[in-house]
């Protein structure tokens, strides 16, 4: 797949994209249920459109020369982006989405159709489903009750049984980097505080689109 071209396919794959955000974004100011009503489009809209167009189109330059690779990797990048968009809504990874991914990742590492697991092979991606979480929860936990969340927690059993141990790690540290950032760009502008709730979720899954599509 080239950037360039007669016939260039990454507007294809960016429309798809943004029209997937959209839609994720209304889905999650409706559901779950909220006293509060429909939220109208606001930054959050732009925020996950133009992720989801974004991550449609660097999966679909790294991983269009395989289609079969490229459908798996799609659907977990739509299920991402459903999770991005409730996580910003409504600070929820909800496990409806969180845990079948979990099944969802098992089964093509069972059918031999992940690309990632390399010489660790499933034993390695196992093992990362394990210790990653784990390790994440319990240095969280000098932060707070809240810290990270257990949605965030089996997000990252997905992330590891997709990743594995090298890829994995990839993705916790991107997402650790971001989010340091971003809170001292806030905590600088006086946008939060250091007793502000930011959501890890988003800076995960930022993470973890980092790792698929870098050149790890």
């Amino acid at each position: 797949m080239e950037l360039a071209g007669p016939l260039p396919i990454w507007p294809a794959l960016a429309a798809v994209g943004l029209g997937w955000g959209v839609l994720a974004d209304r889905l999650s100011a409706r559901w779950p249920a909220k006293e509060a009503g429909v939220r109208p489009p606001d930054w959050r809209t732009v925020a996950v459109a133009s992720a989801s167009a974004a991550a449609a189109v660097a999966l679909g330059l790294r991983f269009g020369p395989d289609p079969a690779i490229g459908l798996v990797l799609a659907g977990y990048g739509a299920a991402l982006v459903v999770l991005l968009a409730t996580d910003l809504d409504q600070r929820l990874l909800p496990d409806v989405v969180t845990l079948p991914l979990v099944g969802y990742v098992l089964l093509v590492d069972l059918a031999g159709a992940n690309p990632f697991l390399g010489s660790f092979g499933l034993a390695g991606a196992v093992a990362a489903a394990v210790v990653y979480p784990s390790l994440l929860y319990l240095l969280s936990v000098p932060f707070g009750r809240g810290a990270l969340g257990l949605g965030d927690v089996k997000l990252l059993v997905s992330v590891g049984l997709l990743l594995g141990p090298g890829r994995g790690l990839v993705a916790v540290f991107a997402a650790a980097i971001a989010a340091g950032v971003v809170i001292a760009a806030l905590l600088a502008a006086g946008r939060i505080s250091l007793r502000s709730y930011v959501p890890f979720g988003p800076f995960l899954i930022f993470g973890t689109l980092w790792a698929i599509v870098g050149p790890v």
